[in-house]
């Protein structure tokens, strides 16, 4: 491949891809604001009209709001690539450290921090003006600001370790450096899903154990059922920072627990919070995660032995709008241009993905319609789709597209078929 071609698939792929989402979103749009007035059949008895419209208006400004961004970050990813962004910090680098390890953690920490202070602001209106405004938000500016500052300290802490270690093995470990990379970062997110429920979430929630007799002899029973070793159940104090609800199990061998909100406890009956609870433990029966991580890292181990062939190719940095260094390594450019790269190679891969994730949620449906009733999981769906401001009228097209989840009246009609 030469420069020029890499030039031309980049630029076609990235503008079909702004071209496509932009479609989709409008699609999405016009489509709920032409259903805002008329609850669904199927949901007339349940919800109202003014919690429908207000369904309606929360995922048309939420729509709008992420194509705004995706334009933004199309922006951005030109400026970095063929604009020269990236060439210009490392430049800069070249001059200011001499030592080649600390200029190349230095460059990908400082493009790093530039996106993340760029994407800010969307971050700050899509909490304090979007969420605030349809009731959601509960984070004070006070939280917003310890939140950011631990997750900083985080990545510094755990993010840090493991870049540096990938940086010495791309110079140190020979042709196949790829995958001892890969291996450490495999094991590195095995070590961080250990250490998640136990040392990590606690910075930023309060877990306490379920304090509720009844609920929790009825969980472990359900638990029972389904096999589940259940290490502990907790609540989470979800509404510090938003009104949304969920629940969730976490964890592997000792640290495994399930998690609720403390909004979604607030919300559902026993009867309905066994229901969903049941829903997530499908998940687990049908070995969901396990398949999910071992896709993830087979798709990681092609990404890393891709990464190491085109790290050694000159056509890949200069169609990408950087010149490579004669005089020094260009690692961290090599990892930074083919991360920021991927997602626009990859993109026509999210129906296929939203398809198979699809699927897994009515596998863990029918699960749960098997050890609880059916009719308890529809009513709990149709509080949170009410509750979250979920629209019960999506674009299909954009559904089957984006959506993890399946839409919420093939949901419940596959639950309690009419």
């Amino acid at each position: 491949m030469t420069a020029t071609t890499l030039t031309i698939l980049f630029l076609v792929f990235l503008l079909a891809g702004a071209a496509v989402r932009v479609w989709l979103a409008t699609r999405q749009i016009s489509h709920v604001e032409t259903h805002r007035d008329q609850v669904p059949e199927a949901f007339v008895e349940k919800i109202g009209l003014q919690s429908h419209q207000r369904a309606a208006d929360y995922t048309v400004q939420r729509t709008r709001l992420r194509m705004a961004a995706g334009l933004f970050d199309v922006v951005i990813l030109l400026w970095l690539t063929l604009g020269g962004g990236l060439a210009w910090f490392d430049t800069q680098l070249m001059a200011l450290i001499s030592n080649d390890l600390a200029r190349q953690v230095a460059l990908i920490a400082a493009v790093v921090v530039v996106l993340s202070a760029l994407q800010l602001p969307f971050t700050i209106y899509r909490q304090f003006k979007l969420e605030a405004k349809f009731g959601f938000n509960r984070m004070t500016p006070a939280l917003f600001l310890a939140d950011t500052v631990k997750g900083l300290v985080l990545a510094v802490v755990l993010g840090l370790p493991l870049l540096v270690l990938i940086l010495w093995l791309m110079q140190t470990a020979g042709t196949y450096w790829w995958l001892w990379a890969w291996a450490s970062w495999a094991v590195f997110n095995l070590l961080v899903m250990l250490v998640f429920p136990t040392w990590i979430a606690p910075l930023f929630n309060k877990f306490t154990p379920l304090d509720n007799p009844a609920l929790k002899d009825r969980i472990q029973a359900l638990a029972k059922r389904c096999d589940f070793a259940i290490q502990g159940l907790f609540v989470m104090d979800g509404s510090k920072r938003s009104a949304h609800g969920n629940a969730y199990f976490t964890g592997f061998g000792q640290s495994r627990r399930i998690v609720f909100f403390d909004t979604l406890l607030a919300k559902l009956s026993p009867n309905e919070i066994e229901a969903v609870l049941a829903h997530e433990l499908g998940h687990f029966k049908h070995k969901h995660i396990v398949k999910r991580l071992i896709l993830s890292f087979t798709a990681s181990l092609i990404m890393f032995a891709v990464l190491g062939f085109v790290a050694t190719q000159p056509w890949f940095y200069l169609g990408l709008g950087v010149t490579p260094q004669l005089l020094a390594s260009n690692d961290a450019m090599a990892l930074l241009l083919f991360f920021l790269v991927v997602p626009v190679f990859t993109f026509a891969l999210t129906p296929l993905m939203s398809w198979f994730s699809r699927k897994d949620e009515f596998e863990a449906d029918r699960f749960a319609a098997q050890q609880s009733e059916a009719t308890h999981l529809v009513s709990a769906l149709v509080k949170l789709f009410d509750d979250n401001a979920a629209t019960l009228t999506p674009d299909p097209l954009h559904s089957a597209f984006y959506d993890s989840h399946p839409p919420a009246s093939i949901r419940i009609r596959q639950l309690v078929p009419a």
